[in-house]
């Protein structure tokens, strides 16, 4: 009622503009007839309406009074003859409509049996048919012109074309008279026909656009309906001029140029697919191809060789159209890369392919029901039915893939599947009627016919939707005038190729005649200077091409500018900016560097291969470098550190300097995806601005750090505050449930934050700046949804509750990212410390009074979230139990049996069943109970989690497999019990229709088979013939909703790795032949072991497999391969798994005999998957178990460790100790210098290292996947242990740099670190030479890597041991000067000297023993080297 109620109100507003509309129309017309005629005609529309909408409100009172429903069908129709009557009456509609019938009277004269013979000579009328053609044709194209003008032009244009059409269609009847057989005049009369209608579309199309010029299509339609007038006027005459070689030929040329011309007019669609520089190829090609036919045209025409002849002109013409199109495609791309341009949006379908396949079948069907149609031309017309119902089923089926709104997706199936339908039924009746041309199958097919025009005229209508139209380009007025040169050319071009086929086509009749052989070389030479002007002009406008020289002077300019701080920095006189805060600089800064590192990408694909979007992209990149410098040059003249100042200004310039080669290398690219030798230099140029970015924001951010800078963070918390004071807030898309799930996830996130903050104060103060960063971002998200929580609460007192509440937290929230920065800049301050631990505390409160308003608003729900949390735990818990389980250590506290467990698990169970169905019905019923329910069921749970794990472990660890089918049965409960509460939460409130609902009925549906599966499990845990039954059972039961998840629509909250997915497999191949195993031997431990294993590696292959499909760089189709091979995968696995069931429950051979084939259809399946996810990873794809993948990865390892090592040294500083002799401070920095520089080389070292290892690759002396490679892999271990080794020795390096430095180690350790660093190079070294080639570059590169760690190992010694000498000499023994004490002093010398020695000696015995052992595992090669 609603909706009748819009209706008939919208219905009433439409019709008071009408009314107006009909007065404005009637007092602008001069004859007073026409103004009474709309204005009578405007009445009656009034007047249908009104007696519309009476009877509207009747059939809305008696819905079902078929009466009443045929009443108000009548009126509508009448409602809309009225509303026609009313547009007919508009001006010049008369005239369109008199024109109309003047061709349907004209047309009646192709209905007579037999046509009089022709009086006139065959050249005469051939003559008169090809002048009323051309005649007909500018008509028509006047048609089109003058429905751009006033009413009056329309109504001349269509009596002309009117009097044409009579002419034309007396000259083709002439025509038809010199027809020397009965069909070739029938298939002429055919044509002629397929004019007439084609003839009566234009104008209806005419008329339809005059009255609506806005209508979505009508243009495209009117210009489809011409060319289909031009294109029936081709094939007439191309059929009646069969026995005039070349006339013909030169007719049709000139009709196709004088057609495509109108590409030229406004270039502001896109023409063809092609990109710019395959319009420039396009040009070249055509053009060689019209210099060949052109001067083939002239050569024939002089011999008289008119077959050839028309060839040649059939060639040309082909090739102006190819150059034409290519010079239109070329002026659209110049004008929309012009920055101030908008490029067009390409629609959902094509309007014009629907209109030309919908007159196509039109024109078809009607000589289908022409009783004169021959059953050549029957079979012709089922031919072109065909081919554009199937042309437009194919749009819609694409049509429906693109769309995103459900209705159109549904219409254009239902439309296609109708189109089809009624294309089938036809097909039926044209066999018959192939078979038997009798009336009656004539008169089937012509009822058959009737279905489909109408199915392919409502889809043409639906596809005219302004929804799914293409929206042309926005050219702006530099965009025109760029374009201007390419087309005048191309204009040029195609006039006088236009000139030189109508010379050269009376030349063919008359080669005789000099003056019009001087015409044509003049005209053959225009046209072959315009072509020449045409290329000239689409090179020099290139798109991109002047952007990216104005954006290189721009550049240029901004590095003249930093030259010039620069300049001023280094002599101290940089002015400080007064007008602007540092930190409001540092933001400018930073944003700006971000927006240009945004646009690197986007810069370079449109270099390499989309020319329109270059200009777009380096005009915006050159537009953020003005702002930079001057933001740069800002901070820098606040910074009071002259080298930071200097680091500043040079990383900006470093910036300008790469995106200044950037755009040098885009120049030379210019977007052409054929130009592949710029295409390296465009990726290095990117890499390079990419690292200058980063460089920069690296300084930014420790600067920002430093000065302990939270103001931003402070405005952020503040803005979320005051929106949470705003008015009304938009309509909230979901209820308060989902608000408040989301807003506890916020808030518990904020909790935990401020505690990290409190331990971090204490611990490391720099981590504070990242966890402000991270609570601000958390409140406002929480600010967000909190305001739409306290919309959506009910009653309002709680709404505002809530909402006063988070703007409490937002205040504790500023003042602890206050007192973050505070104590940022000063870590030491304890005062500080306690003030912030104080706000953290607070913010806490004040997180468990938002959650306290938030459950008093729906206290049910948020105690569903809280035992959904419980229930997670228990799942966790239960996954820990299940490990132990597995590892054999799962036992019972004391001696007691499962027996004394079975009735505490089967009451507890009993138990959660009653939860579960309070749980459902509290969904419909009162928060309180829906609380309580809640409540009892995570109470429930944990009580039967915790006797199952009991009974499991009271089965003895002898027995783990039984023990984990127990664990994982009560699993499957707790999980089940999890998704149902979060159904529940997610139905709370809802109506009983609610697709909520549905989902909570199905999740209580699962709960009920996982706890009837729990108590099977264990009532036949005990029982040894049953219980591996059972546990097959219950596994089949789990892998299935396993799948159920694995199939739905949600994305997975993370992704992982290809090789994830292929390393899941494997558990699927092993589970596989024990199932097969299981199913040979019957046994229930068999059974029970494939049990547990299958249910891990199908939900592990599942989770792997899903989770790398929604990986990012995965593309749909391989997506969609995934997805579909994983669930093959899994029902071939259950089809095994039930099928072992069966042979358990009667074991016979020919039972077990398909076992076979049901693990061969798992194998197939799990090839496909390993496939598919080398098709995830691309080219790049490697195994990684292969040895040599593992030897690079290690490396690369090492050397990430080494770096790592390298970065703690830097950090060290020796220790504070009062001052004594200077060389022993010396020394101390002696050692942290020379640990850097070992630590670098040792980098250095390990990753030319992995660039051998890549080379050796490459070259093919290792392989990149060896199946069997135990030489190879020999090689690679020792490379592996080498790389190790290296990293071992230069982390303990630095362990003991760090304890000499602090006082806690001698400098004998570090000698003897830094030696093992030398002899762990060398075996590298050696690992590495075993298969390289000595004098390649990599070698090279890495034996100077190699010399470089040698050397700073040497330096480091060197150093220690003088330190160490020198400590030797300033050590000064004190000697007693009693007889006594001496003697006991000398004996206490001999007896540490004797022990030294023999400490010594072990220690020597130790170290060879050591590398023996060690000597024993290095590969073959690496042994024979060091021999």
């Amino acid at each position: 009622k609603c909706l009748q109620w819009v209706a008939a109100r919208e219905t009433a507003q439409a019709l008071k503009t009408l009314a107006q509309a009909a007065r404005g129309v009637s007092a602008s017309t001069t004859d007073p007839v026409a103004a009474h005629a709309m204005l009578d005609s405007a009445r009656d529309v009034m007047e249908g309406s009104a007696m519309l909408i009476q009877e509207a409100k009747q059939a809305l009172v008696a819905p079902g009074d078929a009466e009443s429903q045929q009443r108000l069908a009548q009126v509508a129709k009448a409602v809309s003859h009225s509303l026609n009557n009313c547009v007919n009456c508009l001006p010049g509609q008369k005239d369109v409509d008199v024109a109309l019938k003047s061709i349907g009277e004209s047309s009646k004269k192709l209905l007579v049996d037999s046509l009089p013979p022709s009086s006139k000579s065959f050249q005469e009328a051939q003559s008169e048919l090809n002048q009323a053609a051309a005649d007909l044709n500018q008509s028509a194209g006047e048609v089109v012109h003058a429905t751009r003008g006033q009413s009056g032009e329309l109504a001349a244009a269509s009596g002309k074309f009117s009097d044409d059409f009579d002419e034309f269609l007396d000259a083709g009847i002439e025509m038809a008279g010199q027809a020397q057989t009965k069909e070739d005049q029938i298939q002429v009369i055919g044509n002629l026909k397929n004019i007439s209608m084609a003839s009566s579309k234009l104008l209806l199309a005419a008329k339809s656009l005059s009255v609506d010029p806005g209508a979505p299509n009508a243009k495209n339609l009117l210009a489809a309906a011409a060319r289909a007038v031009t294109e029936s006027i081709n094939q007439l005459i191309t059929l009646c001029t069969q026995q005039a070689p070349g006339q013909k030929e030169c007719d049709n040329a000139l009709r196709e140029l004088e057609t495509v011309k109108g590409m030229l007019d406004n270039p502001n669609e896109p023409v063809s697919d092609l990109s710019y520089f395959d319009c420039i190829e396009g040009v070249m090609e055509n053009s060689k191809v019209l210099g060949e036919s052109m001067a083939g045209i002239s050569q024939n025409a002089k011999t008289g060789d008119l077959l050839v002849f028309g060839e040649c002109v059939g060639v040309a013409s082909k090739a102006l159209c190819g150059l034409t199109e290519a010079a239109a495609q070329a002026a659209y791309l110049v004008g929309i890369s012009d920055p101030n341009s908008q490029a067009g949006h390409q629609g959902l379908v094509d309007p014009i392919q629907f209109a030309r396949a919908n007159q196509a079948i039109q024109m078809a069907c009607q000589n289908l029901v022409d009783p004169a149609s021959s059953p050549s031309q029957v079979l012709s017309a089922a031919t072109i039915v065909a081919k554009h119902t199937s042309a437009l089923c194919n749009a819609c089926r694409i049509a429906s893939s693109k769309t995103a709104n459900p209705v159109a997706k549904r219409h254009f199936v239902q439309s296609a599947k109708e189109v089809a339908n009624s294309t089938a039924n036809l097909v039926k009746t044209i066999k018959a009627l192939d078979g038997d041309f009798s009336e009656d199958n004539r008169n089937k097919c012509r009822i058959a016919t009737a279905p489909l025009i109408e199915a392919v005229e409502n889809l043409t209508a639906f596809a005219s939707n302004p929804e799914f139209v293409s929206i042309p380009a926005q050219i702006s007025m530099e965009g025109s005038r760029a374009q201007e040169p390419i087309l005048i050319s191309a204009k040029t071009m195609l006039e006088s190729s236009a000139l030189l086929i109508k010379t050269a086509r009376s030349l063919a009749i008359n080669p005789k005649d000099p003056p019009t052989w001087s015409i044509l070389a003049g005209h053959s030479h225009t046209v072959s200077d315009s072509i020449k002007s045409l290329i000239t002009s689409i090179r020099d406008k290139a798109p991109g091409q002047r952007e990216c020289d104005y954006s290189i002077d721009g550049i240029n300019r901004c590095i003249r500018d930093i030259e010039q701080a620069s300049l001023a920095a280094v002599s101290q006189n940089l002015a400080t900016r007064d007008d602007i805060s540092v930190e409001a600089l540092q933001e400018q800064l930073t944003s700006v560097v971000q927006e240009i590192g945004h646009l690197i990408d986007p810069i370079a694909t449109a270099a390499r291969g989309e020319a329109a979007q270059l200009g777009h992209k380096v005009t915006q990149l050159a537009s953020y470098f003005e702002p930079l410098i001057l933001a740069a040059v800002g901070v820098a003249s606040k910074m009071l550190d002259h080298q930071q100042q200097m680091t500043v200004l040079d990383q900006t310039k470093t910036l300008a300097e790469s995106a200044l080669q950037m755009l040098y290398a885009a120049k030379e690219g210019g977007g052409n995806p054929k130009a592949s030798h710029t295409h390296d230099a465009i990726t290095e140029a990117a890499q390079l601005m990419k690292e200058a970015v980063d460089d920069i924001m690296v300084t930014l951010n420790e600067a920002a750090s430093e000065v302990g800078m939270v103001g931003g963070m402070v405005d952020s918390i503040a803005e979320a505050m005051s929106k949470l004071d705003e008015g009304t807030p938009p309509d909230p898309k979901g209820t308060f449930v989902d608000y408040q799930t989301t807003v506890v996830k916020y808030s518990k996130a904020i909790a935990v934050t401020a505690q990290e903050m409190m331990t971090k104060s204490v611990t490391n103060p720099e981590e504070l700046g990242g966890l402000a960063s991270q609570m601000t971002n958390d409140y406002g998200h929480l600010a967000l949804q909190g305001r739409m929580a306290a919309a959506t609460a009910e009653p309002e007192e709680i709404g505002f509750q809530i909402r006063t509440r988070v703007q409490d937290l937002g205040h504790g929230c500023i003042f602890l990212v206050q007192k973050a920065g505070a104590l940022q800049i000063c870590p030491m301050d304890s005062y500080t410390k306690r003030e912030l631990i104080e706000c953290a505390r607070a913010v806490t409160e004040k997180v468990s009074l938002v959650l306290s308003a938030l459950q008093a608003g729906n206290k049910g729900t948020q105690a569903c979230i809280t035992a959904a949390s419980a229930v997670s735990g228990i799942i966790a818990d239960l996954d820990t139990t299940i490990m132990f389980a597995t590892a054999g250590t799962l036992n019972a506290e004391n001696n007691e049996s499962f027996a004394d467990h079975r009735e505490n698990i089967l009451k507890t169970a009993k138990a959660l069943v009653e939860d579960t169905k309070l749980l459902v019905s509290g969904a419909a019923s009162s928060q309180d109970k829906l609380a309580q329910a809640a409540q009892s069921s995570a109470t429930t749970i944990t009580q039967l989690a915790e006797v199952v794990k009991l009974g499991a472990a009271s089965l003895g660890s002898d027995d783990p497999e039984t023990q984990v089918v127990l664990i994982n049965a009560i699993k499957d409960v707790a999980k089940a019990l999890s998704d149902l509460i979060g159904a529940t939460k997610g139905a709370a409130s809802k109506p009983a229709d609610d697709p909520s609902m549905y989902q909570l009925k199905g999740a209580a549906k699962v709960m009920v088979t996982n706890v009837t599966s729990l108590l099977k499990t264990v009532k036949a845990v005990e029982d040894e013939a049953t219980r591996g039954t059972r546990a097959l059972e219950a596994t089949i039961e789990c892998i299935k909703q396993e799948l159920t998840v694995f199939q739905s629509k949600e994305i997975p909250e993370k992704t992982s790795s290809p090789e994830e997915s292929i390393r899941m497999t494997k558990g699927i191949t092993m589970a596989t032949a024990k199932a097969v195993a299981a199913g040979n031997s019957c046994r229930q431990e068999d059974v029970i072991a494939t049990a547990n294993l299958s249910r891990k590696a199908v939900a592990d292959m599942l989770t792997a497999c899903k989770q790398a499909s929604y990986h990012p760089d995965v593309s749909e189709d391989v997506r969609a391969r995934a997805l579909r091979f994983g669930t093959e995968c899994t029902l071939g696995y259950l089809e095994l798994l039930e099928h072992v069931l069966l042979i358990l429950q009667k074991p016979t051979p020919e039972l077990k005999h398909p076992l076979s084939a049901f693990s061969k259809r798992v194998a197939g399946a799990v090839t496909e998957l390993i496939q598919t996810a080398e098709a995830m990873k691309g080219t790049e794809w490697v195994d990684p178990e292969d040895p040599t993948v593992i030897a690079e990865t290690e490396l690369l390892g090492a050397a990430a460790s080494i770096e790592a090592a390298a970065k703690k040294l830097e950090q060290l500083k020796p220790r504070a100790k009062p001052k004594q002799a200077d060389e022993s401070l010396d020394f101390e920095e002696q050692i942290l210098e020379a640990a850097k520089s070992i630590a670098a080389a040792t980098s250095a070292l390990v990753k030319s290292a992995s660039a051998a290892q890549r080379e050796l690759v490459a070259q093919g002396k290792v392989g990149a996947i060896p199946a069997n490679a135990v030489d190879d892999g020999q090689w690679s271990q020792g490379l592996i242990s080498a790389a190790r080794m290296v990293a071992a020795a230069t982390s303990n390096l630095c362990e003991a740099a760090n304890a000499s430095v602090q006082g806690h180690a001698s400098e004998e350790k570090l000698i003897s670190s830094a030696k093992q660093v030398a002899a762990s190079t060398a075996q590298l070294l050696v690992a590495c030479k075993v298969k390289a080639d000595q004098d390649s570059e990599a070698m090279r590169r890495l034996q100077a890597a190699g010399n470089a760690v040698k050397r700073a190992s040497d330096n480091l010694v060197r150093a220690a041991q003088k330190a160490a000498f020198r400590k030797a000499d300033d050590d000064d023994v004190v000697v007693k000067t009693k007889f006594v004490g001496g003697i006991a002093q000398i004996i206490a010398a001999q007896e540490e000297m004797l022990k030294k020695e023999r400490e010594l000696e072990e220690a020597r015995k130790k170290l060879a023993q050591i590398r023996q052992q060690q000597y024993k595992f290095l590969p073959t090669e690496l042994r024979e080297d060091e021999g």
